[in-house]
């Protein structure tokens, strides 16, 4: 189901978590440690929800445990972190997916929509990486601009790739999706990080091809929070960040329809994408990154759970 906002994960240091106090750290690979230890101090800080618990098999995560070993089912139900005793999960492919199209250049407070997109992408990396898992990165606009197969060796190469990523060009999803997806050997987990101006049927019809191919996509659809609740309040031109376009607008007389219009783009993603099996969430940019992860760890819970 789609999420446009949510309170903070309970016990989450969301300090580190808020964008703007990221994008003061200079160094990608510093700042992918502070989110991730960060939050997962958090979580291990909130309140135990009263399941039972066999402690012969479990004992509670610790800094510098291997998290291979956390028991992410244990997670989904109380919210804390589980060390398994006696089991290590099978590393995966993990593959982020990132859009650099010119309209990710968008942001009305310090970050944009790009800057938000390589925190948390360089976040999860790290993670998947600590995880033991096999860690890749693609670029695109209208062509696959970087790709990075998966290995558990380029964690340091996809840190560089993505801090020195820049919006250029319009882009579409169809035919760099494609050629992602031809180019990934091994079923795996897909990030794909877009803000999907496109209509919802050529979204779906683009992202259903890497489920086709056997792995489990996860997307987040990033929005600025004016793109979320239009808050502009005097006329004024507006420059169509793909096309170059000047439009000139009155606020007052598109606010309401505009909200409409981006509410049924969402909820019409929402369906097309729960009815193809992918998990979809909407991440306003202004907000910590804390429910993004915790919606990754739950979507990584979920398809072990299938599996």
């Amino acid at each position: 189901m789609a999420v446009r906002e949510r309170s903070s994960v309970q016990g989450a240091n969301t300090q580190f978590l808020d964008p703007v106090v990221l994008s003061r750290i200079g160094n990608l690979e510093l700042l992918a440690r502070t989110v991730v230890d960060g939050f997962l101090q958090g979580l291990h800080r909130s309140p135990h929800l009263g399941m039972s618990l066999d402690f012969a098999e479990h004992r509670e995560y610790m800094g510098g445990d291997d998290i291979r070993l956390i028991d992410w089912r244990l997670f989904a139900r109380t919210d804390r972190f589980y060390i398994k005793l006696f089991e290590a999960e099978t590393a995966a492919d993990f593959m982020v997916v990132l859009d650099i199209s010119k309209s990710m250049s968008f942001g009305t407070h310090s970050v944009t929509k790009l800057d938000y997109a390589r925190y948390l992408g360089s976040a999860l990396a790290y993670f998947s990486q600590k995880q033991k898992d096999r860690v890749g990165l693609a670029t695109f606009d209208h062509e696959v601009v970087e790709f990075i197969p998966p290995s558990t060796r380029h964690l340091q190469r996809i840190l560089h790739t993505l801090s020195r990523a820049e919006p250029g060009r319009p882009g579409t999803l169809r035919d760099p999706l494609m050629r992602i997806g031809e180019n990934l050997h091994h079923r795996g987990i897909i990030l794909l990080l877009s803000d999907f101006y496109e209509e919802p049927q050529a979204v779906i019809d683009s992202v259903r091809h890497l489920r086709a191919r056997g792995h489990d996509v996860i997307v987040f659809h990033l929005l600025d929070p004016a793109e979320l609740e239009f808050t502009y309040d005097s006329t004024a031109s507006f420059r169509d960040l793909e096309s170059a376009t000047m439009i000139p607008i009155v606020p007052d007389e598109l606010a309401v329809e505009y909200r409409k219009l981006i509410g049924e783009h969402t909820q019409e993603l929402d369906r097309l994408f729960t009815g193809s099996r992918i998990d979809y969430t909407v991440l306003d940019t202004s907000k910590p990154l804390d429910h993004a992860l915790f919606r990754y760890l739950s979507s990584r819970e979920k398809m072990s759970r299938v599996r």
